[in-house]
C-alpha cells in the first residue's frame, strides 16, 4: 500500500521571493498564506518552505540562530500556525526545512561554545588548535577559502563547510544530538508533517591528515564512512513520529541508494545530485544530455521493485532555472523546451518537487553588476575570478549563468511594476521579462507551460500506474532522445522526448502508431522524427 508522499505532489517554496503582504520587499508567511488556493488549484500536496527561522542571513536562512523562533522578516510563531492550520484545512500538509549540519555562528551554542573550558556547549562544534601556527589542513569550503576559522576568545579554529559565519555541527558529541532531537520533537508537536533536511551527507568529516581532494571539492567531508552511526539515530527518531523525511544527499551514489531509502534506509526520500551540476563555477561547459540521461536511468533502476523511492526534481533554490540550464530560455523554445523537461521528470517512479515558479517557466535572470548579487558562494566567486586576471564582464558572464539567485528572483505572479510580489521594491531584482512570463498570463494562454503542468498533475493523480508501475528505460538512436515506459497490469505509457534543439529521426515512433497521444508539447502529429523539445506521452 502507498504511503501519502508516494502519491504526492511536492511544492518547494523560498519564502523570501514567494509573495511579499506587509510590503518591506521580503515575502512573508502570510504570504504563503495568501497563495495556497493557488497551490491547491495546480494540484499541490504538501509545500515544502525553506528556513523561517531566527538568522543574521549571511547565507538566507540556512545560517540559524534559533531553531525555535520565526524570524521577524517572515512573520509571527502565531501566524506559522495559521498557516499549518489553513493548509491542512486544504488537505496539503507541511515540509519545514532543517539545517542540522550547521548554525549561525551567532547561535547561543557556538558563542558559547567559544568559551571553551568546562563549558556545556564546549564541544557542541568542531575545533582545532593550530598547527605550526596556522590552518590544521588545506581543505576548501564549499563556498571558497579555507574549512578553518581562527576564533580569537577561544584560541583555535573552528570547521566550516560553508561559509565562515556557519560553524559545522559536532556530530560526535552526545550532548548536542540530543539538543538536536529535543528540537526536531518540538517541530513535530507544532503539527508539520515532514522534514527536509539540509546537507546531511556533510555530517560527517574525514581523517583531518587526509590530503585535500581538489577533483572533489567538498569530498573530504560528503558521504564519509561512519555516517551511517549518525543516520541511524536521526533516523530511528523520525520513523518513531512517523513524519516524512528527504534528505539532501550531496555525494551519495545510486548504488548506495538503498542504504539511504527504503524499509531498511535512513530517510524516506533523498534529493540526489548525479543529474544536476551543484555548485557550478562554469557556464561554458555545455550540457551533457547522455549524462543527464543516465543518472535518471542509474536512480529509476537502483530503487526499482519497492527497493526505494525516489524525489523527482530539476529546480532547487541552489541551482539556476532549469530551462536554461537544460532546455532553451529563447522565445521560440522556452515554452517547447519547459514542457519538454516537464514531461521528462514528472512521470518517473518518484514523488515530484516542483519549485516555485517553474510551473509557470521561469528563466534566469540576466544579473550585470556584482551589486545585485546576493548569494555569498556567487560572491566569492567573483572575487576570485576577478583576483585571477578576469575582467568584470568575464566574471559577471560566468555569475549571471551560475548564481543560485536565479532561482531566487521574485515569484512572477502578474505584470505590475513589482510582478504582484510586493508594493515595494524587492530584495533581489525582477526579472525583466515579468511582462509577460507571469501566472496571470500563463493561467490566461491553455497551451502555457503551466497547464501542461497542471495536466501531469492530473494524469499521475488519474492513473495509478505512474505511483506503482514499473519504470522501463527504451534506447533509441540518438543521445537527444529519452524514452521510457511505466507500465504495470492495468496500463502501459510511452514517454518520448527530445531533449535537444534539433529534429532527430527516431525509427521507434513507428512501434507507436496504434497508440493514443494523450499529451504532446506540438498540436500537429509527425510520426518519423522528433522536432526540436519535442515530448509525447503514448498510452497502449
Amino acid at each position: 500500500m502507498s504511503k501519502w508522499w508516494q502519491e504526492a505532489i511536492g511544492y518547494q517554496i523560498y519564502p523570501r521571493s514567494f509573495k511579499d503582504t506587509n510590503h518591506d520587499g521580503l515575502g512573508d508567511i502570510n504570504g504563503i498564506r495568501e497563495k495556497l488556493s493557488y497551490l491547491k488549484e495546480l494540484g499541490v500536496d504538501f509545500i515544502w518552505i525553506t528556513p523561517i527561522y531566527e538568522s543574521p542571513n549571511v547565507d538566507n536562512g540556512y545560517d540559524i540562530s534559533d531553531y525555535c523562533a520565526i524570524s521577524a522578516d517572515f512573520g509571527t510563531m502565531a501566524e506559522f500556525q495559521c498557516l499549518v492550520q489553513e493548509a491542512h484545512d486544504l488537505d496539503i500538509k507541511i515540509i519545514m526545512d532543517l539545517v542540522i549540519n550547521h548554525t549561525s555562528n551567532q547561535h547561543y551554542w557556538f558563542q558559547e561554545s567559544r568559551k571553551g573550558g568546562d563549558n556545556d556547549y564546549r564541544d557542541f562544534y568542531i575545533w582545532h588548535p593550530p598547527v605550526d601556527g596556522k590552518e590544521p589542513n588545506d581543505w576548501h569550503a564549499i563556498f571558497g577559502g579555507s574549512v578553518w576559522e581562527y576564533d580569537d576568545l577561544r584560541g583555535e579554529y573552528y570547521f566550516h563547510a560553508f561559509a565562515k559565519e556557519q560553524p559545522d555541527l559536532n556530530w560526535d558529541s552526545p550532548a548536542m544530538r540530543q539538543k538536536i532531537f529535543e528540537m526536531i520533537e518540538w517541530w513535530i508537536e507544532q503539527g508539520i508533517d515532514g522534514f527536509r533536511i539540509d546537507a546531511i551527507s556533510h555530517i560527517k568529516k574525514d581523517d583531518w591528515h587526509r590530503p585535500f581532494d581538489f577533483a572533489d571539492v567538498n569530498g573530504n567531508y560528503k558521504n564519509i564512512e561512519g555516517i551511517d552511526v549518525y543516520l541511524k539515530e536521526l533516523s530511528a527518531l523520525l520513523k518513531k513520529h512517523q513524519v516524512m523525511s528527504v534528505g539532501e544527499a550531496n555525494g551519495v551514489k545510486a548504488e548506495e541508494a538503498t542504504a539511504w531509502v527504503g524499509e531498511h534506509g535512513y530517510f524516506d526520500m533523498i534529493f540526489e545530485f548525479e543529474h544536476i551540476d551543484l555548485w557550478r563555477t562554469r557556464n561554458d561547459e555545455g550540457i551533457d544530455l547522455l549524462s543527464f540521461k543516465n543518472a535518471l536511468i542509474r536512480w529509476q533502476e537502483a530503487l526499482a521493485d519497492g527497493r526505494g523511492w525516489n524525489a523527482l526534481y530539476m529546480e532547487n533554490h541552489d541551482v539556476p532555472r532549469s530551462i536554461s540550464a537544460f532546455g532553451n530560455d529563447s522565445l521560440a523554445y522556452r515554452t517547447l523546451s519547459g514542457k519538454a523537461l516537464a514531461m521528462t521528470f514528472m512521470l518517473l517512479q518518484g514523488t515530484p518537487f516542483i519549485y516555485q515558479g517553474q510551473e509557470i517557466g521561469m528563466i534566469n535572470n540576466q544579473f550585470e553588476s556584482i551589486a545585485q548579487i546576493d548569494a555569498v558562494d556567487s560572491i566569492n566567486l567573483y572575487e576570485s575570478l576577478i583576483e585571477t586576471g578576469a575582467t568584470i564582464e568575464e566574471a559577471m558572464q560566468v555569475i549571471s549563468g551560475t548564481t543560485r539567485d536565479n532561482a531566487r528572483t521574485p515569484m512572477q505572479w502578474d505584470a505590475s511594476t513589482f510582478a504582484g510580489f510586493s508594493e515595494k521594491e524587492p530584495w533581489l531584482a525582477i526579472n525583466e521579462n515579468k511582462n509577460w512570463l507571469n501566472v496571470v498570463e500563463e493561467q490566461r494562454n491553455s497551451a502555457s507551460i503551466y497547464h501542461f503542468y497542471k495536466q501531469l498533475i492530473a494524469l499521475r493523480k488519474e492513473n495509478p500506474t505512474f505511483i506503482n508501475g514499473k519504470f522501463h528505460y527504451i534506447e533509441l538512436n540518438s543521445a537527444h532522445l529519452f524514452c521510457y515506459e511505466r507500465k504495470d497490469d492495468q496500463a502501459c505509457f510511452t514517454i518520448v522526448v527530445n531533449l535537444g534543439g534539433t529534429e532527430q529521426t527516431c525509427d521507434y515512433l513507428s512501434a507507436l502508431q496504434n497508440q493514443e497521444i494523450i499529451l504532446a508539447n506540438y498540436e500537429e502529429d509527425v510520426t518519423d522524427c522528433l522536432r526540436p523539445y519535442e515530448a509525447r506521452l503514448y498510452r497502449k
